[in-house]
């Protein structure tokens, strides 16, 4: 299978709300980084969707109000091609939260059953819920019925290699309502370990006629490329592979489907972008907090340049946002090194 015989847009259908991801190459859900900044900046250079970060259902809705509308304000519900990402062990708060954030405005509401996390596994939910495929399609049947929007699903290929259920939770899934799935190509067990198994994906694919997005080890094109060519996959949901190159979703949707080439920020255009970011987290977060969560967003971005290994340090310890901002030139745009005359 060839990346020229994929669809450039997948439509997803709700009971009463429809929604269409163009291009097939997605954000996916990372704790602690696909904040409603980091989603802005990455959608600003094209998306067919970013997803929230992770939402515990039951807090969500038994939170004060206050709480809520600050949940509400983080998840950025109002924002274009968003999905909210709900994770939970109990039906009726699983709904609670779906029915919350739909009238919230969000587009699709993609249910957790993959996070590997201890703290989520340990709270049987998350990618817990492939050990019990008969409570996680209750889980299913409460989202779906809650709420008019579409509804996907990310997991895993199952809890171990003696439990690769994936095919048969997804079929049972597709059968409640659920539009599309995203397979992330390891085991719960695997953690993050070893190399993600695409092939694997295409049992997936096989088994059901809703679209599959392929999910792991997905870090530019060619690594998209070979995705969708191992698995048959709809598409593809990048993670790190955008920490600090929130363009590569818009480049690997220009190289496989066709849209247009962005124009990839150097020098002056990459020190705007990285402050623009960075205020914007200060904003979000306050100050404080802001200068802290910023920190891991300045290192990736760091990352991709060859420059002094002290400024860069500066850059991430400095107390004085001001003074961030006024060394981010130096730090982003590094002086040529000159070679020695002979």
């Amino acid at each position: 299978m060839t990346a020229t015989k994929i669809s450039q847009q997948i439509p997803l259908r709700g009971s009463a709300r429809d929604t269409v991801i163009t291009p097939p190459v997605l954000l996916a859900p990372l704790a602690g980084i696909t904040d409603l900044p980091f989603r802005r900046v990455v959608a600003r250079f094209g998306a067919g969707l970013v997803v929230s970060e992770m939402v515990a259902s039951q807090e969500m809705v038994q939170a004060k109000q206050s709480m809520r509308a600050r949940a509400r304000s983080e998840l950025g519900l109002g924002e274009a091609r968003t999905a909210v990402q709900i994770a939970g062990r109990d039906p009726h708060w699983m709904a609670q939260a779906a029915r919350m954030i739909e009238d919230g405005g969000a587009e699709v509401i993609d249910i957790n059953m993959g996070c590997p996390a201890k703290k989520v596994v340990g709270g049987m939910s998350g990618s817990a819920l492939m050990r019990e495929p008969d409570h996680a399609l209750r889980l299913i049947d409460a989202v779906v019925g809650a709420v008019s929007v579409p509804v996907t699903l990310k997991t895993r290929l199952g809890w171990d290699d003696d439990c690769l259920n994936a095919a048969q939770l997804v079929q049972r899934a597709a059968a409640s309502g659920v539009r599309m799935v995203t397979i992330h190509g390891r085991t719960r067990c695997q953690f993050y370990k070893g190399q993600a198994n695409w092939r694997a994906i295409g049992d997936v694919v096989r088994a059901t006629d809703i679209p599959v997005i392929a999910n792991g080890d997905i870090l530019c094109a060619d690594t998209a490329r070979k995705a969708l060519s191992q698995s048959g996959a709809a598409g593809v949901m990048v993670g790190r592979g955008a920490q600090g190159r929130p363009w590569v979703l818009a480049q690997i949707a220009a190289d496989l489907f066709g849209q247009k080439q962005p124009d990839i920020p150097t020098g002056p255009a990459l020190v705007d972008l990285v402050a623009a970011h960075y205020e914007d987290m200060l904003a979000f977060y306050g100050t404080a907090l802001g200068m802290k969560v910023a920190r891991k967003h300045l290192g990736w971005y760091s990352d991709h340049v060859q420059g002094c290994a002290a400024l860069r340090r500066a850059v991430q310890t400095s107390p004085d946002p001001a003074h961030v901002l006024r060394l981010l030139p130096d730090a982003l745009c590094p002086a040529p090194q000159l070679g020695r005359a002979a």
